[in-house]
């Protein structure tokens, strides 16, 4: 579609689902606000990863780690060596900085005005702030780059505490923060965001299992997968998560990633990428990540962090198969994917007709508004005393909108591009017969139904 990134970011603060940051001094470099509907959709999304992770696995349990942590944390998982760096030029001429692998061109000249490019230089992505009084090197801390690492450092606590025994993961959701030299494309990388992550421990003691001929997955003892295995499984499920959350599948892949150029601690890296209007990018990663991380914290913080396996009676450093998604990149991906435009109008109730209209086919479990209550008109005092109580009837139930400004056919389509999954209209036969029309705004069909009934309707056209 033409333009649709820029239809993207129009709707989104038009509509009250993103904001750029501190807007009214001029805005803040790659920062913003998530609006009143912006808010309510990264809460579903983080909502309905917490349950897949959660409560359809039985061996996963929760944590919230700090965002700030000893600096020695950030020393053991190699953050302030090199290797947590990219490479940084500048130009001599305008001053625009830049990543040296993002430029296409002979590194000798900017990309910009062709002026003459400093020597690359290391520059650290983490964000330094210092804890009490004094600003030395002894209080010096970091916002954190990643959550995976509060998980680490509580490995055995979460462990021992839930009486969990390998394989068990622990799943986390958060804020983390990059000190990116050019972050860009909207909210797709910038430099305060969350992350949804999943560590996932396995035995690192088998390396090959045997199977018997023609064994199925449900006749494997999962309990003897080695680590490939657990990462070929995470893979697949997190493919799955994203296809019925209504990513079509040819806007979705996974890309191995050659040894040269995975991350220093990985093993194996997949990248799980979508098609954005700007080009296939990651939203998400799955690593097999060895025992580097809980090895080197075991090392820089003296304490032994092996796990003894009762079965067995052999301790050992497990390997940690992860899972990592930023909830701004796939709220965008989920935006991207759900605009639609339908040229010609399909309300025809509006008196002018417009020749596109714009609707957000988000999955009903995504969308920010759920149920919009509409008075068919707003100067008919019983009509809008109808109206609100309805409201309040569903408020305790469902995420919902109420809205009486403009004719029906305005405040159909305002709904439609927002996702409203159901409009509900309260008119005067309402008044008589104690009923509403319920719309969908996928495929436009009404149908009346009782007041009394409809909280329990409305649970079943929604699945809760």
């Amino acid at each position: 579609m033409e333009n649709l990134m820029e239809k993207i970011v129009s709707l989104c603060k038009r509509r009250g689902f993103i904001f750029p940051s501190s807007e009214i001094y001029g805005g803040f470099s790659s920062c913003y606000d998530f609006g009143p509907l912006g808010v309510e959709m990264k809460r579903n999304i983080k909502r309905i990863w917490w349950d897949e992770m959660t409560k359809l696995h039985d061996n996963i349990t929760g944590l919230d780690a700090g965002v700030l942590m000893s600096s020695k944390v950030w020393q053991a998982s190699g953050h302030l060596a090199a290797g947590f760096a990219d490479e940084l030029v500048e130009c001599k001429e305008c001053h625009k900085r830049f990543k040296l692998d993002e430029i296409r061109q002979p590194a000798e000249k900017c990309p910009e005005c062709d002026g003459v490019l400093t020597k690359p230089r290391k520059f650290n992505l983490m964000m330094k702030t210092f804890v009490g009084p004094v600003e030395n090197e002894s209080s010096l801390t970091y916002l954190r780059p990643e959550t995976c690492q509060g998980i680490y450092v509580n490995f055995l606590n979460a462990a021992n505490s839930m009486r969990m025994k390998i394989p068990f993961g622990i799943a986390q959701i958060g804020k983390a923060f990059r000190n990116e030299i050019t972050p860009g494309n909207y909210i797709f990388r910038i430099r305060e965001f969350e992350q949804m992550e999943m560590q996932f421990f396995v035995n690192s003691l088998i390396n090959k299992k045997p199977r018997k001929k023609r064994e199925t997955k449900r006749e494997r003892n999962a309990k003897n997968w080695t680590p490939d295995d657990w990462f070929d499984y995470w893979k697949e499920e997190r493919l799955k998560w994203y296809l019925d959350l209504g990513i079509e599948k040819d806007n979705l892949r996974a890309v191995e990633i050659p040894e040269k150029e995975r991350a220093h601690y990985a093993k194996r890296q997949i990248d799980l990428e979508y098609h954005f209007p700007f080009g296939w990018k990651e939203i998400e990663g799955v690593h097999n990540r060895g025992d580097f991380d809980l090895s080197n914290h075991s090392k820089h913080s003296g304490q032994d962090l092996l796990y003894f396996d009762e079965e067995s009676n052999k301790k050992y450093i497990p390997h940690i198969i992860e899972t990592s998604v930023g909830v701004e990149r796939i709220l965008l991906a989920f935006l991207c994917e759900s605009y639609t435009e339908i040229k010609g109008g399909r309300t025809k109730t509006t008196k002018a007709v417009k020749e596109v209209e714009s609707v957000l086919k988000l999955d009903k479990r995504l969308t920010p508004v759920k149920v919009a209550v509409l008075p068919l008109v707003r100067n008919k005092p019983r009509i809008v005393k109808k109206a609100k109580e309805v409201y309040q009837l569903l408020k305790p139930h469902f995420t919902c909108q109420y809205d009486e400004l403009g004719s029906i056919g305005r405040r159909y389509r305002r709904q439609d591009e927002t996702g409203t999954f159901l409009c509900l209209t309260i008119d005067f036969e309402s008044l008589e017969n104690d009923d509403l029309t319920i719309r969908n705004r996928d495929t436009m069909k009404q149908e009346r139904v009782k007041i009394e009934e409809l909280v329990e309707i409305i649970k079943k056209k929604i699945n809760v």
